[in-house]
């Protein structure tokens, strides 16, 4: 069975991993079309939560764009007046951005929203033709890979076919993941900006269990490794090894040719995969019992398991 195949039976007896639900949106992505992403603002308002908002910035990293979060947007909009208008960013469409959406209709600020859902609650404050639908697989709750994937790819243009091609060929690691519990990861500046992105993946995947760390090249080279651990594994991303981590705990996870924040994302995202496999199933036992709690919070059901 395909991984795409997977993602359309899976139950709460058999929550796929991380890698599977990459190698399910690459394949959709292949034979699908994005939406343009080209905001009409000249200097945008750009706006989500959690990845949404990393996804914003990785889209307009190219644009003199102002950003914010559910948390600052209201202070961002008073504090900084010259936006023309506001792109707000959501997998759902529900949640904090159905308040964000309301709220920039009362400010009558225009926006337009990115989401995956065409029945976004968001949109019933907007004009039908402000709102970019993208693409989407059937994932767990939170995974949202194929959704801010599909967001990124039709703003860098990177081809799936090869970046999923790329990340069969190079799927073996040759470490035992299980003996590592910290994984530093070096990445190149320019693709940066997909560090958040991951930060949060290992927040929802291993809570406390595993820990992350984000470094550039130079940026690591300032007290960083002063403190060593046994358990922790370097990764050179899209980059030859440095002079850190010892010659059995550190791996090379190479990148598509020509790949950029699509093919990090992707790669980075697969490798979590794999280190989810190899360690007890801490999400799978929980999400359960999390989406019934916060349902409560935000006042609506959510689903372990997002069609």
């Amino acid at each position: 069975m395909s991984s795409l195949e997977t993602l359309k039976e899976f139950g709460l007896n058999n929550i796929p991993d991380l890698d599977v639900v990459v190698e399910g949106a690459l394949m959709m992505l292949s034979s699908t079309s994005l939406p343009d992403v080209s905001a009409p603002f000249k200097r945008p308002l750009v706006i989500g939560s959690g990845n949404a908002e990393y996804t914003g910035r990785i889209i307009f990293n190219d644009v003199d764009a102002v950003f914010a979060n559910e948390s600052n947007f209201e202070e961002v909009i008073s504090k900084i007046g010259d936006m023309d208008g506001a792109v707000l960013i959501s997998a759902s469409g529900s949640k904090h951005s159905v308040n964000i959406a309301e709220r920039l209709e009362e400010l009558q600020m225009p926006a337009v929203l990115y989401t995956n859902n065409p029945d976004a609650p968001a949109g019933s404050f907007m004009e039908p033709k402000n709102i970019y639908t993208f693409p989407k697989n059937r994932e767990p709750y939170t995974y949202n890979t194929s959704t801010y994937l599909s967001m990124i790819l039709a703003k860098t243009k990177e081809d799936p076919r090869a970046i999923l091609s790329h990340i069969e060929s190079n799927s073996e690691t040759g470490v035992d993941l299980a003996k590592f519990n910290g994984f530093t990861f070096i990445l190149p500046p320019d693709v940066a900006l997909v560090a958040p992105m991951l930060r949060t993946k290992f927040d929802e995947l291993f809570g406390t269990k595993l820990t992350p760390r984000f470094f550039v090249p130079e940026e690591i080279k300032h007290a960083k490794t002063i403190v060593r651990d046994e358990g922790e594994l370097f990764v050179y991303v899209g980059m030859e090894q440095l002079g850190w981590g010892e010659e059995d705990k550190k791996i090379e996870l190479p990148l598509a040719t020509n790949g950029g924040f699509a093919s990090a994302l992707a790669t980075c995202y697969h490798f979590v995969g794999q280190i989810q496999r190899a360690h007890p199933s801490y999400f799978k036992d929980s999400i359960e019992d999390y989406c019934k709690d916060i349902s409560e919070v935000f006042g609506q059901e959510i689903s372990p398991i997002v069609d």
